[in-house]
């Protein structure tokens, strides 16, 4: 934060105050209150259970809270109707998660358009958003490939890609490199401060990766659901 502080860009982005989630009698958080500055890389770290997953899908608005605010520039997000969150989520927040989650009948490109397509895009207008996306993280030769003809560090970034396609907000990555090697955990970390430099994405990143969080403008960890 005293880097931001002093390169001059310190917008708040998103804030979140007194996050509790409860499931049945488990207590996971139990009063979360942070703040994310655009153009900011924060990690969250914390032992299995500590409620890093759960606070990263509230702050995503994945799940609701049963108690607690989270603004998104200045936007009350828990206020909005179902649909209307929906909407919101899809334009606003992207998210990369350990396992790609991209859906194997479809091309890469097909992939990283739809968020697009969701906001009723047209066609032309979201592959050429998606071939510049696809081409900026080195996999222009990739279009038309399937995820089984992907390689682990391919696919997580076609998953980059697709958190792009809509200029969301603040991207979300839970245990982004989990499921990578050495080099490609490595290369995937690296791309998220290019991708931080070049659009001025701001990223909140769930970690288990210690070389990853320490890279972090600020690294915040929760313990027996509080931070």
């Amino acid at each position: 934060m005293f880097i931001l502080l002093c390169l001059g860009f310190i917008t708040m982005i998103l804030k979140a105050e007194n996050i509790k989630k409860s499931y049945g009698d488990l207590e996971v958080l139990k009063g979360v209150n942070l703040e994310i500055a655009s153009r900011e890389i924060v990690s969250i770290v914390g032992s299995s259970g500590a409620g890093k997953s759960t606070l990263l899908h509230i702050l995503g608005a994945l799940d609701r809270p049963n108690q607690g605010i989270v603004q998104l520039k200045g936007k009350d997000v828990f206020s909005l109707k179902d649909a209307s969150l929906s909407a919101f989520r899809n334009q606003s927040i992207g998210f990369v998660f350990q396992f790609h989650n991209l859906l194997p009948e479809f091309t890469a490109l097909e992939n990283v358009c739809i968020p697009a397509y969701i906001q009723n895009k047209s066609q032309s207008e979201a592959e050429t958003r998606g071939k510049e996306l696809l081409k900026m993280l080195g996999l222009q030769s990739k279009l038309n490939n399937k995820p089984n003809e992907l390689s682990g560090g391919e696919q997580q970034r076609t998953a980059v890609a697709r958190a792009l396609m809509n200029s969301p907000e603040i991207i979300f990555a839970d245990e982004p490199s989990g499921n990578l090697d050495s080099k490609n955990a490595n290369d995937l970390h690296e791309l998220f401060f290019k991708l931080r430099d070049d659009l001025g994405q701001t990223f909140v990143i769930v970690t288990h990766n210690e070389h990853l969080a320490d890279m972090a403008d600020r690294k915040l960890e929760i313990k027996d659901g509080v931070m």
